[in-house]
């Protein structure tokens, strides 16, 4: 017994140590980047980060050979916000149950240093039955209210007993005044068959709640689903939208034929509102998903002012391997009030990385970069464009 007190000493000061090393790991930009953002060379969050008295039962006696009761899968897909002076993002933490929950963890700059709160956030239910909540998108609404907005998942009913993956997803809300403690509110209801990717716009539009959705027939499939929608809602403790409005559409043969939808709320510009968005194409190797901006008027939200052709960040080296591979996804960015962005994405659902950028960085790259004509002719137009600009400065 001795002994194997010596060992769970020896083995939980490894973790401690470990731990403490990791979350004490600077990060670096790698350069010279693009010079439309800079991306880091670690992550910022994965399953490693989370508090070692989440995994283990730290009492000798009932776990005398220190091992992971409670084991975490991954940490990515965060919603993120200013707080007290800190970023903080409010991560998808999967367990190896696959079930996921959200969990909040902060930094005092940004890019490294994040640790978790000693607590996982507890949403209260609805009453109706659900399985999964995951993706968590956070406004801080001017009705005072901080709101998150995440996909609520439970298995389709109607699916035969032998098909146990077909789902049902819809819009949970709830909202809070701490990150603490959250008031869960009616889903939102639409005339889609499912939603998912719906972000709530930081301003009331004619007095009324503005969303953006993402209609879709099924879990998977959008089917008749076209896009990035809009719609408005004269309540938001009991949100109805009647009508939804396609925004930015899917096109074909482009990054977001198979789907799109928003990531975080977008940003207030002096020349717009900045959006997010990650759009999905098919390949052999399967489905891949890459983040992409566009612009949208300050006043009249549905009208799309600029949009550049393909993707501004897609999944690259190590990002490229994970559970569900070929995957970023980003559902939190921070403004600073000195212009500086901290864009929040996830890779292959497995881990959480940052890249920074400005506000006028993005602005310049959203206004002056070509559109997608939709051929390889204007492609190629496009590119001799360019080639033919230069020549001056060659």
């Amino acid at each position: 017994m001795t002994m194997m007190k010596h060992l769970f000493d020896e083995r939980l000061a490894q973790l401690n140590a470990h731990q403490k090393d990791l979350l004490r790991k600077p990060n670096e930009p790698q350069l010279p980047g693009n010079g439309i953002f800079l991306r880091y060379r670690n992550p910022i969050l994965t399953a490693a980060h989370t508090p070692i008295f989440w995994r283990y039962d730290l009492n000798k006696e009932t776990n005398p050979y220190l091992m992971e009761r409670f084991g975490i899968n991954g940490v990515f897909n965060a919603g993120a916000i200013k707080w007290k002076g800190r970023y903080a993002v409010m991560t998808r933490v999967e367990g190896r149950d696959r079930k996921s929950f959200f969990a909040i963890a902060d930094s005092p700059n940004g890019i490294d240093n994040f640790e978790f709160w000693d607590s996982p956030a507890h949403i209260p239910g609805t009453g109706e039955a659900e399985t999964n909540l995951y993706d968590i998108r956070l406004t801080r609404h001017e009705d005072g209210f901080i709101y998150g907005l995440f996909c609520t998942e439970k298995r389709d009913g109607n699916a035969p007993p032998a098909d146990q993956s077909a789902a049902i997803a819809q819009c949970g809300i709830a909202r809070t005044q701490d990150l603490i403690h959250w008031q869960r509110l009616a889903d939102l209801r639409t005339h889609s068959p499912q939603q998912r990717n719906v972000v709530l716009h930081p301003e009331f539009v004619d007095g009324k709640y503005a969303f953006y959705t993402r209609p879709q027939d099924g879990f998977i499939n959008t089917g008749s689903g076209s896009g990035v929608g809009f719609g408005l809602s004269d309540s938001i403790t009991d949100a109805v939208v009647e009508k939804e409005t396609i925004i930015d559409p899917r096109v074909y043969h482009t990054i977001n034929e198979s789907k799109n939808g928003l990531g975080p709320e977008p940003i207030k510009t002096r020349l717009g509102w900045l959006h997010l968005a990650h759009g999905v194409r098919n390949t052999a190797a399967g489905l891949r998903y890459t983040l992409y901006l566009f612009l949208t008027d300050l006043h009249d939200l549905t009208r799309v002012l600029h949009k550049p052709g393909g993707y501004l960040i897609a999944p690259t080296g190590p990002e490229r391997v994970g559970d569900v591979s070929n995957v970023v996804f980003s559902n939190g960015w921070i403004a600073d009030d000195d212009g500086r962005v901290f864009i929040y994405y996830a890779s292959s659902d497995t881990r959480m990385h940052v890249a920074t950028s400005t506000i006028d960085q993005l602005l310049d790259y959203v206004v002056n970069t070509p559109e997608d004509k939709g051929t390889t002719a204007s492609s190629v137009d496009t590119l001799q464009l360019l080639i033919d600009k230069n020549k001056a400065f060659r």
